[in-house]
């Protein structure tokens, strides 16, 4: 039997730190020693710990490839990680087998299969809400075992299930409530936000407009496809958040001041949060900064950091949707549904020219480089962010080769 485990060489490291720093408040935060330590127990003597979900075919790639490694502390953290997601985060799955609709009653309507089929709530982790960026990538390296695990096949698909009536309750936000079906308590982030459009905050975590958590609801499909050729998903709900996400994509096309009176003109997504740090709300009471028009990129309010952009064309998460777009065209097509493939083929390819036109720029000792952000004015930012997407991620994605200048 698997054991959720750490190696002596790890926690031997963990623990004299602690003790390097005694009842030192480390990185000023006011903890008690003991707290410390909670944090990294005594993992020589440990026990099984419940598994949220198990796969018996992710058991035996632990098992083949942990045999076969010579490094045994590398083996135990390869032991750990890899079922990390299904050993902890998937807090509701349901396969959907007993068939039951689970019609969810809102402004007096019911609404046709809403939650129905295969549901998977996979958490972000040390927080009890599920982010749709996040769990894709929690999702990803399962993806090539589904069509060889039917467990798998299952989670993954409800996965996209759920995440497509989070597309469609509240496309604007990147953080979800537990389902109410899961009967799930859901939780709170503390904070105060203004938000526009407004959302239920049962069934929202957190509203945040972030371009690449939509992509990744995309990606999560587009990956589910290519590893199992399931067209599963692809009812009339998942069609629904389509629609969704591509009217956002619509609306955070448009510039801030109408081109042709030059009025302000008001932006569908406002967000304003009580906070005296400037990274966790928008600028201009929840505006952010104008965006120029005509540029062919989408507007993104936030990092996948969960930090307002500076300069809203975030460049990125347009490269991720530009990629994911095509994709989702490509496995549309295959569908039998060409004429929306081709809608989503010519938005990707507008964001990508977009991209090629005002995402590069001119340094001063490199030449031409990517910018972080640009706003289509002229202006941009030179940076970097330790996330997925990045512009380091550019290759992993597929927009460009990893070999380009």
């Amino acid at each position: 039997m698997r054991t959720m485990a750490v190696s002596f060489a790890i926690v031997a490291a963990c623990v004299s730190a602690i003790e390097a720093y005694g009842e030192q408040n480390v990185l000023d935060y006011d903890m008690e020693p003991d707290r410390y330590k909670a944090a990294c127990p005594d993992y020589l003597h440990y026990s099984m710990t419940p598994q949220t979900f198990s796969s018996p075919l992710v058991e035996k790639v632990i098992e083949d490839l942990t045999s076969r490694m010579k490094d045994k502390d590398l083996a135990r953290l390869f032991e750990n990680a890899f079922p990390n997601t299904l050993d902890t985060t998937v807090r509701w799955h349901d396969d959907g087998k007993l068939g039951k609709s689970r019609k969810h009653k809102g402004n007096d309507l019911e609404e046709e299969g809403h939650w129905d089929g295969a549901q998977s709530f996979i958490v972000t982790g040390d927080i009890n809400a599920e982010w749709l960026r996040d769990s894709t990538n929690q999702l990803t390296q399962y993806q090539a075992l589904a069509k060889k695990d039917k467990q798998l096949e299952s989670l993954i698909l409800g996965a996209i299930n759920t995440q497509a009536e989070f597309v469609i309750e509240s496309p604007y936000c990147n953080a979800f409530q537990p389902p109410p079906p899961s009967q799930v308590p859901p939780d709170s982030n503390g904070q105060d936000d203004s938000v526009h459009p407004a959302y239920e905050p049962t069934r929202v975590f957190e509203c945040k407009y972030e371009i690449d958590s939509l992509a990744n609801f995309l990606a999560l499909g587009n990956q589910f496809y290519k590893s199992t050729g399931s067209k599963e998903f692809l009812h009339s709900r998942w069609y629904l958040a389509l629609d969704t996400l591509l009217e956002v994509l619509e609306e955070q096309a448009k510039p801030t001041f109408d081109p042709e009176t030059g009025r302000f003109t008001r932006n569908e997504y406002l967000f304003r949060r009580r906070t005296t740090a400037g990274t966790e709300t928008l600028s201009l009471g929840g505006v952010g900064n104008p965006l120029n028009g005509g540029t062919g990129l989408i507007r993104s309010a936030f990092r996948p950091s969960d930090d307002a952009t500076i300069l809203g064309f975030f460049i990125p998460g347009n490269a991720l949707m530009s990629m994911e777009l095509k994709r989702t065209a490509a496995m549309l097509k295959a569908a039998g549904k060409s004429k929306l493939a081709e809608k989503l083929q010519t938005r990707g390819e507008s964001i990508e020219k977009g991209i090629w036109e005002h995402g590069v720029v001119m340094h001063k000792r490199y030449g031409e480089v990517f910018a972080f952000e640009v706003d289509g004015y002229g202006s941009s930012i030179i940076m970097d962010d330790a996330n997925l997407p990045s512009l380091l991620a550019l290759p992993l994605m597929g927009f460009v080769e990893k070999d380009n200048k």
